[in-house]
C-alpha cells in the first residue's frame, strides 16, 4: 500500500455528518458524486462500498462496485447492473442492493452510521458480478494501492 491515504469527498456528505436524502432509499437512491485527491499515479481502477455500521449483521453492506476507471471524479447516480458501460464495465456485485446502490433506509426513528470506502487498485480484478464483499477484499488485497473512509448518518 502507498505511504498515504485516499482522499475523497462524498459530494453533500461531510464525514461524520448526515447523507442527504437523495443518496437514500427514503429519497432518489443515488449514489453520490465522488471527488478523489492525491490519487496515487500507479492507480488503475478505483472501487467502492457502502455499508451500515449499526446494522445487527457487522458492517452490513449495501452496495459494492469495482474496475470503476482511475479518475479523480466519480458521477453520482450510477446506474443499476451488473456491469455499467459508463464506467468501462465497472462491476457491481452482490449487496443489499443487488448489483446497485442501495441507499441508507434504517427502521423508522433510528440513526444508523454509514461508512463509504474507496479504494485505489493497481489492477482490474477478475471477479465474477455474484461476488460479495468479502471475496472482492480478498481478490483484492495485495493491490490496494490507497484507501479511505468517510462515515455519514442517517435516520
Amino acid at each position: 500500500m502507498d505511504d498515504y491515504i485516499l482522499d475523497f469527498d462524498c459530494v453533500g456528505i461531510d464525514d461524520g455528518g448526515i447523507i442527504p436524502i437523495e443518496n437514500t432509499k427514503r429519497g432518489q437512491n443515488k449514489s453520490p458524486e465522488f471527488l478523489i485527491w492525491n490519487l496515487s499515479p500507479k492507480a488503475k481502477t478505483l472501487a467502492i462500498t457502502l455499508e451500515d455500521l449499526t446494522h445487527p449483521i457487522e458492517n452490513f453492506t449495501h452496495w459494492i462496485i469495482w474496475n470503476i476507471p482511475a479518475s479523480n471524479r466519480i458521477k453520482s447516480g450510477i446506474p443499476a447492473g451488473k456491469t455499467v458501460p459508463s464506467l468501462r464495465h465497472a462491476r457491481q456485485g452482490v449487496a443489499y442492493g443487488r448489483h446497485k446502490y442501495a441507499g441508507p433506509k434504517p427502521p423508522e426513528g433510528k440513526t444508523h452510521v454509514y461508512r463509504f470506502s474507496v479504494y485505489a487498485l493497481d489492477c482490474e480484478l477478475d471477479l465474477s458480478a455474484r461476488s460479495r464483499k468479502k471475496a472482492f477484499l480478498k481478490k483484492a488485497e495485495r493491490h490496494i494501492l490507497q484507501q479511505g473512509s468517510i462515515l455519514g448518518e442517517f435516520e
